[in-house]
């Protein structure tokens, strides 16, 4: 790989857009084609649904969901909240893919790994929000062998995530379109909210009661797109 290509070590590129649009067959396809360029490559599964993507990567079995190792959902009385209650950033979310333990980690023959933030299928009645899912696909940042790879990040359909800020942990966003108005308008929105966080707007808050939480969410949405916002805040209060 030469230095011209280097250019996306290390980010976080999220693919969006109206259910049945290609998403996922997109993620495929970046993902083999950014390892063949020689890049260390992870695949992130944050649709919360879609329980195929294992499949279309080769991979007969998908890894445990990362919402177990996190400590499981708040709605099951779990540790992983939806960022849209509790804007505060995931504890842990940092992790060096070599050292996670094997059931959370599945690779293709090629070198692309890939995890799952989490499934909500089988959890009841009550607490099917995967509002904490998005919380994981927001704040997960990646090493192995001392990079960061580049990691592709398969979210599920629709608006829903966009509203909930995972948008601000992405370097780039990608919008796939198929040939209808609504997946047409649906990228224009998508693209007018990139434009607005990129502008300063700040996220609806009204429904927080508490001033912290105010500010944890107007943080969050301040500093999308650096790579210290691990280390920021405000007075590192969570």
């Amino acid at each position: 790989m030469d230095e011209n290509e280097r250019v996306l070590m290390g980010e976080r590129i999220g693919i969006l857009g109206k259910g049945g649009a290609g998403k996922s067959t997109l993620v495929v396809l970046l993902a083999c084609v950014l390892r063949g360029r020689g890049y260390p490559v992870c695949v992130l599964d944050a649709d919360s649904t879609n329980i195929g993507l294992h499949r279309a990567l080769g991979i007969d079995r998908a890894p445990v969901p990362l919402m177990e190792y996190f400590g499981g959902m708040v709605f099951s009385g779990g540790q992983v909240t939806c960022p849209v209650d509790d804007p505060a950033p995931l504890a842990g979310a940092e992790l060096v893919l070599d050292e996670l333990p094997r059931q959370y980690v599945a690779q293709t023959p090629e070198g692309i790994s890939l995890l799952v933030a989490g499934k909500i299928a089988g959890l009841g009645p009550g607490a099917g929000c995967d509002g904490p899912v998005a919380k994981i696909a927001r704040d997960l940042r990646l090493r192995a062998d001392g990079k960061a790879p580049v990691m592709v990040v398969d979210f599920k359909a629709g608006f829903e995530d966009s509203a909930r800020g995972v948008i601000t942990g992405l370097d780039r966003a990608i919008v796939v379109v198929d040939p209808t108005t609504a997946s047409v308008e649906m990228a224009a929105d998508l693209r007018d909210m990139v434009f607005q966080i990129k502008a300063g707007a700040l996220p609806a808050t009204k429904h927080l009661q508490s001033p912290s939480l105010v500010a944890l969410a107007d943080w969050v949405f301040s500093v999308q797109g650096r790579s210290d916002r691990a280390e920021q805040g405000p007075e590192r209060r969570y």
